[in-house]
């Protein structure tokens, strides 16, 4: 069995489990975390923007729920509504702008002209 392979395969083990979780208790925040970032680093985008939104109901006022939430929308190309988690984020207290600026999940997100405006606005 190749490395990718072996990788593949403890991605999918550890989607049951933390699947298996949620199952049994859908509020359990941790399992939602970890499921949700499985489900990105597998390109399962609409199941990963399933998961955030419901954390960003169970945490509302998150920074970094909201900040994910922004990444699923933009993967999705949904940007106007990636603009609006990620301003969210933002006044719920979401700072490390190099994380921002650099994160690939929000490559669409930073392409959009009124995200650069935003941004523009923010940072001074």
């Amino acid at each position: 069995m190749t490395e990718t392979r072996k990788r593949q395969d403890d991605v999918d083990f550890e989607m049951k489990f933390y699947e298996g979780i949620v199952a049994k208790k859908p509020d359990f925040i941790e399992a939602l975390i970890a499921l949700g970032d499985l489900y990105t680093k597998k390109g399962f985008y609409k199941r990963g923007l399933d998961i955030d939104k419901q954390l960003a109901h169970l945490k509302p006022h998150d920074p970094y729920v909201l900040y994910n939430l922004a990444c699923s929308h933009s993967l999705l190309h949904e940007i106007d509504k990636a603009l609006s988690a990620i301003k969210k984020a933002i006044d719920c207290g979401y700072d490390d702008w190099n994380y921002l600026e650099a994160d690939q999940d929000l490559f669409s997100l930073r392409q959009a002209q009124q995200f650069q405006e935003f941004l523009a606005k923010v940072k001074k």
